[in-house]
């Protein structure tokens, strides 16, 4: 059995969750709504302040949907309540992001700035020049989006310079030595 998702899922106070027909989850809280088409094989039941994801057979296409469908409405379901963030810093010699209304303004070392635009549902957040947090209440925008601002210059194994997230660790390497 999938143990992820044989877990129920607890529905906290102020959370709406609702089953339409093709398993369309429509789940409502204190930061917003969030809708998603789930795979229709799953049985999701909703009971009191309980939620819980069934799969009809054993298949393997089945079991892997299993828990797939309950961490997806279980990540709605934290979304609505306390939202989702991720931290990326910018580190180098002249780098710097800046913020001016939904436009973040990135000076990565390229002969220009790079512009990009806040999407919908997400919310990016500076502290002080090298610190960009990215908000929001969809776990995978959120991820995108920081993903997207990271790309924009990687970390460098040997100075480590470029946008890293805050958790992630720099393989570093040594650089070249002279003769002797």
């Amino acid at each position: 059995m999938s143990r992820i998702g044989r877990m129920p899922i607890a529905i906290p106070a102020g959370v709406t969750v609702e089953v339409a027909e093709n398993n369309k989850v429509t789940v409502k809280g204190p930061k917003g709504t969030l809708e998603r088409v789930l795979p229709a094989e799953m049985e999701i039941k909703v009971e009191g302040a309980e939620l819980t994801v069934a799969r009809p057979n054993d298949l393997k296409k089945m079991k892997s949907l299993h828990g797939l469908t309950r961490t997806l409405i279980n990540n709605m379901v934290v979304g609505v309540t306390s939202g989702y963030e991720k931290k990326l810093e910018v580190n180098g010699v002249g780098y710097r992001a800046a913020k001016a209304g939904k436009k973040l303004t990135l000076s990565l070392g390229y002969s220009h700035p790079v512009e990009m635009m806040d999407p919908e549902g997400i919310e990016t957040v500076l502290e002080g020049t090298n610190v960009i947090i990215v908000k929001g209440i969809d776990k995978e925008k959120v991820g995108q989006f920081a993903a997207e601002i990271r790309d924009k210059r990687r970390p460098e194994p040997y100075k480590g310079k470029g946008i890293k997230y805050s958790d992630e660790t720099i393989r570093r390497k040594v650089g070249k030595t002279g003769k002797k």
